[in-house]
């Protein structure tokens, strides 16, 4: 197939800076699949850049600290990229991020999110939308906190701990009841946290409080740690299971906004 003309020129970036921005994005695209320096001629073959453009580009960036020189002819992402990267990390509040789409799941379902984060053997709840219609406000009021194996959000990060710490949680708490389906025992704690891996989300069936059901979902920061939770929680009676995909979307939502990236499948 014959190249774009602008892409044939090899001066042809001069003249528009725009394009240049846009060719600058690809290469930094095509680095960020490999761990790797990567050489030019795969980089212009993948960007479908013209080599010359491609080498032109690179220099240029790499003489800013976006692109890193490895052996020659091959390159890799930048420290000022990483640099970069810590300025807008340190400057993320998650709370904050999350709370426009805690308030559109709010507004979808009609019951209260919540977002709890991990304190030791508990999670503390940090941040809540109130549905202005649910009679049960125990667990899930701002500050409030909650043994991990009791509520959605808890189970989620028990999940993520494996069994070697699960076991050590259990050991440690004794796994203490509050509701009649409360998880008491290690096997019934261990077949739970296995569903949890399964669905990416995780469920509270009246064990914290009698009466109260919850979906949860974790949000991973950009190095993929869970950092946190949300939980959509509404009376047994207005539960409704099938709310299980709106929760993880919009956990998945507020993890990309506070720099959560899958991992690229090329």
């Amino acid at each position: 197939m014959a190249k774009n003309a602008s892409q044939s020129l090899p001066g042809a970036e001069n003249r528009n800076p725009i394009q240049v921005i846009e060719r600058m994005m690809k290469l930094l695209d095509v680095l960020s699949y490999y761990h790797e320096p990567v050489s030019l001629k795969q980089l212009a073959q993948e960007s479908g850049l013209h080599p010359s453009t491609a080498h032109r580009i690179l220099s240029a960036m790499a003489a800013s600290g976006f692109v890193a020189r490895g052996e020659p002819g091959f390159y890799g992402l930048g420290i000022r990229l990483l640099e970069l990267g810590n300025l807008v990390k340190s400057r993320i509040n998650i709370r904050d991020s999350a709370m426009p789409q805690m308030q559109k799941l709010h507004q979808a379902i009609g019951e209260s999110v919540n977002m709890g984060v991990r304190q030791g053997d508990e999670i503390v709840y940090v941040e809540r939308t109130s549905s202005g219609r649910a009679s049960i406000k125990v667990v899930h009021l701002v500050g409030a906190r909650a043994p991990l194996h009791t509520t959605a959000t808890g189970k989620l990060f028990l999940a993520e701990d494996g069994a070697a710490k699960v076991k050590e949680y259990a050991k440690r708490t004794g796994l203490p009841g509050f509701t009649p389906t409360s998880l008491t025992t290690l096997p019934a704690l261990e077949k739970e946290l296995d569903r949890v891996r399964r669905h990416g989300v995780a469920f509270d069936n009246e064990e914290a409080e009698t009466g109260l059901r919850c979906i949860a979902a974790g949000i991973r920061d950009d190095t993929g740690e869970l950092v946190a939770g949300i939980s959509l929680s509404a009376p047994a009676d207005r539960f409704n299971p099938d709310w299980a995909p709106l929760v993880r979307q919009t956990a998945d939502q507020i993890s990309h906004t506070i720099g959560y990236l899958p991992a690229k499948k090329r």
